[in-house]
This record gives C-alpha cells, sequence and structure tokens, in this order.
C-alpha cells in the first residue's frame, strides 16, 4: 500500500518528520509529499497564495533538503511531489515551473471555475439551477483540458465539485464518460482519494458512477489519502486498502515513477 497525496507544513499539512512516520505506523511502503502550489499570474490566486501562505514555487529546494535528510531515516520511501492548482489559462506558467523544479512526479487538481473555489458551497448561494449547472460543465471542461495538457502524472480527487452541496448530484453520465474518455487518451491517471470517506458525507472520489465509467474505459487509478494530519494516514490507507478490494481495483503508481 502506498500513498501519493499527503500534505506538509509546506501548505496547509504537519511537519514533514510527522507526515513520514504516521506512514510508516500505518503499515505503508512509500508516501508521497505533495503540497499546494500555484504559480498564476492572475490577481485572484496571487490573491489567495497571499492570504493562504502557499509559497511551494518558492521554497521547495528548501523542502526538497527536509525530505532527503527524512529520508535517510525513513523506512518507508519518501516522494518529493508537488498538487498543481490548474487552469487552462495557466498552462504554460505551469509547465515552466515543473520542468525547472524536476519534481519526482506531478499531481494536478481543478479547484476553481470562473474563479471561484469550488470547494466553498457560499461562493454558490443564491445561483439558478441553470447557473450551477453551467459551473458543472465548466468543471468538467478544466478536468478534460487538464487530461489533454500532459503536464500532470495524477489527477488528485477529480468530481471535487461533489464536495460541495449546490454541485453535489448535478454531474451527468455524459460528463463522466467525457471525462473517462479523456483519461484513457493521457499519460494522467485518476486518483481515488480518500480525503471525505471517513468525515459525514462519506464521499469518495471519484463517485461510484464515474467510477464505473473510468473503470468501463480501462483507465488506471492511484491513491492519495490527501492527509493533512499525521492521524489521518492510518485509518484513511485502511479504508482505501479495503475499498480497493471490494471493488477489485489494483491501483499503478503515478506514471513518472513507473
Amino acid at each position: 500500500m502506498r500513498d501519493y497525496h499527503v500534505h506538509s507544513n509546506y501548505s496547509d499539512g504537519r511537519f514533514i518528520p510527522a507526515m513520514v512516520g504516521a506512514a510508516s505506523e500505518a503499515g505503508l511502503d512509500a508516501v508521497g509529499i505533495a503540497d499546494h502550489c500555484n504559480v498564476s499570474a492572475r490577481e485572484g490566486p496571487r490573491a489567495a497564495r497571499a492570504k493562504l501562505g502557499f509559497n511551494l514555487d518558492r521554497t521547495y529546494e528548501r523542502r526538497r533538503r527536509g525530505i532527503e535528510q527524512v529520508r535517510e531515516a525513513a523506512d518507508v520511501a519518501v516522494y518529493d511531489a508537488v498538487e498543481m492548482d490548474y487552469a487552462p489559462a495557466d498552462e504554460g506558467r505551469i509547465a515552466d515551473f515543473l520542468a525547472e523544479a524536476d519534481f519526482d512526479y506531478a499531481v494536478g487538481s481543478v479547484h476553481e471555475v470562473r474563479g471561484l473555489n469550488v470547494q466553498r458551497p457560499s461562493n454558490f448561494a443564491g445561483m439558478a439551477d441553470a447557473e450551477l449547472d453551467a459551473v458543472v460543465d465548466e468543471y468538467f471542461d478544466a478536468l478534460v483540458a487538464l487530461a489533454e495538457s500532459e503536464l500532470f502524472d495524477v489527477a488528485a480527487h477529480p468530481d471535487l465539485i461533489e464536495r460541495v452541496p449546490p454541485l453535489r448530484g448535478r454531474a451527468t453520465a455524459a460528463h463522466y464518460r467525457r471525462a473517462a474518455a479523456a483519461f484513457a487518451d493521457s499519460r494522467t491517471v485518476p486518483e481515488i482519494n480518500a480525503g471525505r470517506a471517513l468525515r459525514e458525507e462519506a464521499l469518495v472520489h471519484p463517485s461510484p458512477a464515474f467510477l464505473d465509467a473510468l473503470c468501463d474505459r480501462g483507465v488506471g487509478l492511484t491513491v492519495g489519502t490527501d492527509s493533512h494530519a499525521p492521524g489521518e494516514i492510518g485509518e484513511r490507507a485502511a479504508f482505501l486498502d479495503g475499498f480497493l478490494a471490494d471493488r477489485g481495483i489494483e491501483p499503478v503508481a503515478p506514471p513518472a515513477l513507473q
């Protein structure tokens, strides 16, 4: 069992030694430190970076030195990865940064539509049904563009909109088939993400219908607990182990590691 998606204090998680130690205690063979990063020149993402303090584009070399130190004492493999915010308008800057930084692998995530964070229900309060459906359409447009860009090894939580009540349940079989076709033609593999699986909403990404569409197209799937604290890794990894066994899924490594 490997976990290719955890966070550290270089974005919104805990210290690297604690995260790696928890992965070891959970019996994992490997853990990937994939901190949030955004390199957009657009004003909205720049303001969010300033407010949240996400600066991996400036600190990745220092983090890499820390990861190398932890690797020396760890009994699990530790990967130096990144979770990049993706928007089609930012592809050039993302490509340049990933070529420069040379991470072990790169995770891509669609976190925004129309400049709105798709995880915040308040961003969609008061929208009419037609407008909410249009947001979902645009989310899947961006997800397909992410797959077609070939910039990433992994697509994280590929139906992130399901976390948001105003958007939940609005994706259709046509959305899922279109995204599955794009991933089938791409090197990028979607992630089975357990970040909300053990919370009240009991949500696993991708949703069952989306997962079926991906499996029908023979798309490889990787795994990530999306843990931000040491105490989350063990229980989420155990959940994923059972989830994969129940569905007969053999996960793959990110392509850069294969």
